[in-house]
């Protein structure tokens, strides 16, 4: 078929004219249930409800799962619900080979949502469906872990971060690499003033292939509407895409259509995104600009292969995410730089056991004492998925939603950074977010001109959060002019010459 882009849902749009915040988001794709919040002890034992057993489960989360629950014999995969019936029978045939006992299986995660016996829910399906699970699991008293993205747009974030607030539930999302500590060990020598004034941070997410991004994922004669619950999957009776004749590319490589999805940044760019907003402290941006394009593989898919965020903050910080699908050779440093030094993270998430610090040269900071250093932050145990999901179940044994590497407000941080650079692309159109309001603007030369009235009033710098420049870093906390700067103007005449 021939798919044409005004197909595609601009939900921001539809929101606006709706008048549609946060509040009216979760009112919209909520149901009325009371909720009941259970604390499960230590020795209590922990039912999981999944919802969706795609590749994401199936060959990831659920073997992860399994692999805790031999060690743990209290916690049990009891549901299990999804669109694709192969896929909900291949992943009860897995638990039942792992355990001896089948999951409850169901088309309709509605019956999932329902069982008040399920404690937990994961939520594992293309990103349109996560706030709407999301809010519903937690509105019904039930712990969530979350797939990222979080969620698929700006409003939901907010709304499902709000909700997690009022809950007292605990909720992970699943970015699993917050569970390697280098950057928390980042952020706490960041807020020692390790680096001094933080200045700008990059990151990467590189990929190659012969096939073309998420086309390796295969087409099969069983994907058809007999297996295959269309309209759920769509969501279209709630909204959450639009109404679409069946096409196998769109369920099985949703990943490269507007409605499900925002390809590479939203997929790939959160990763990277969440990893430096846990190193710096930052979270939610001032401004963002977002570029790129399908410059290699036209191959009828609607998001770019090739991107680049750069996302300005408020504390005066820059984050740049660059990625491309169809190169992956030298890719960007992952490094955070500040005034007199910079963090380095070698290789990839996980491949280290810690990060490098690179000073800046003594002419800048006056000091000699400073030399190229590695601060040791020993990698996570096991395999990549399981130290997350362990985490998640250790903040439900000790009620502690506080626990959690990578909770929902890091999460909503995330998606206003990540989908405004999609919307930018997408658009035409530069973003701020309004964090007082709690909304999108669209961007104009305010910005800027902010930024000179600080320089022109000589302001003091803006600092990440947690670091404090007067009292751990009086000297670098601001760029000390040289003495000629003395001379400046303006003078209308000789008499005013400063030089006099």
């Amino acid at each position: 078929m021939t798919r044409k882009s005004d197909k595609s849902v601009n939900r921001r749009d539809f929101l606006a004219k709706t008048g549609q915040g946060a509040a009216a988001v979760t009112a919209a794709l909520t149901v009325a249930s009371p909720a009941v919040v259970r604390a499960k002890g230590l020795n209590e034992r922990l039912r999981l409800g999944m919802l969706a057993t795609g590749d994401r489960v199936l060959g990831g989360l659920g073997p992860a799962i399994l692999e805790i629950a031999k060690r743990n014999q209290n916690i049990e995969i009891a549901s299990a619900c999804d669109v694709y019936k192969m896929n909900l029978e291949a992943f009860a045939d897995q638990v039942k080979k792992s355990t001896g006992v089948a999951p409850k299986t169901t088309g309709d995660y509605r019956d999932v949502i329902a069982d008040k016996s399920i404690d937990a829910v994961f939520v594992t399906t293309p990103d349109h469906w996560h706030a709407k699970m999301t809010l519903e699991a937690l509105q019904s008293g039930k712990h969530v872990y979350c797939e990222k993205p979080m969620t698929h747009t700006v409003e939901e974030a907010i709304a499902v971060m709000d909700a997690w607030k009022k809950s007292g539930l605990v909720m992970q999302v699943g970015v699993h690499a917050t569970a390697d500590p280098r950057w928390r060990e980042a952020y706490k020598f960041i807020r020692q003033g390790g680096i001094g004034k933080v200045i700008q941070a990059q990151t990467h997410y590189y990929r190659n292939s012969s096939m073309g991004e998420w086309r390796y994922y295969k087409l099969t004669p069983e994907m058809n509407p007999k297996n295959v619950d269309w309209d759920m999957f769509l969501g279209h009776e709630w909204g959450l895409a639009p109404k679409m004749p069946f096409d196998r590319a769109v369920f099985r490589q949703w990943r490269r259509y507007w409605p499900f999805g925002s390809g590479l940044m939203t997929t790939l760019f959160v990763h990277r995104l969440t990893h430096l907003l846990l190193a710096t402290g930052l979270r939610f941006p001032r401004r963002v600009v977002g570029a790129g394009g399908i410059f290699l593989e036209l191959d009828g898919r609607e998001v770019p292969d090739t991107a680049t965020a750069v996302i300005d903050y408020n504390e005066g910080v820059q984050i740049i995410v660059s990625a491309s699908m169809c190169t992956s050779v030298r890719p960007l440093e992952i490094c955070i730089r500040g005034h007199h030094g910079t963090v380095v993270f070698s290789g990839a998430p996980w491949s280290g056991d810690g990060f490098d610090f690179v000073p800046e040269r003594s002419q800048v900071t006056f000091d000699n004492s400073l030399k190229p250093q590695h601060i040791t932050a020993q990698p996570a145990y096991g395999e990549k998925n399981v130290p997350i999901i362990e985490n998640f179940f250790e903040a439900i044994a000790k009620n502690d939603p506080s626990m959690v590497f990578s909770p929902p407000d890091v999460g909503a941080a995330a998606i206003v950074g990540i989908n405004l650079a999609a919307d930018c692309y997408r658009y035409g159109k530069v973003y701020e977010w309004d964090n007082q309001a709690r909304k999108v603007v669209e961007s104009g030369p305010g910005y800027a001109k902010e930024w000179e009235q600080l320089s022109a009033e000589r302001a003091a710098p803006r600092h990440v959060p947690g670091w404090d420049p007067i009292n751990k870093d009086p000297l670098f906390s601001q760029v000390r002019a040289p003495s000629w700067q003395k001379l400046e103007g303006p003078w209308p005449d000789a008499n005013t010459d400063p030089a006099r």
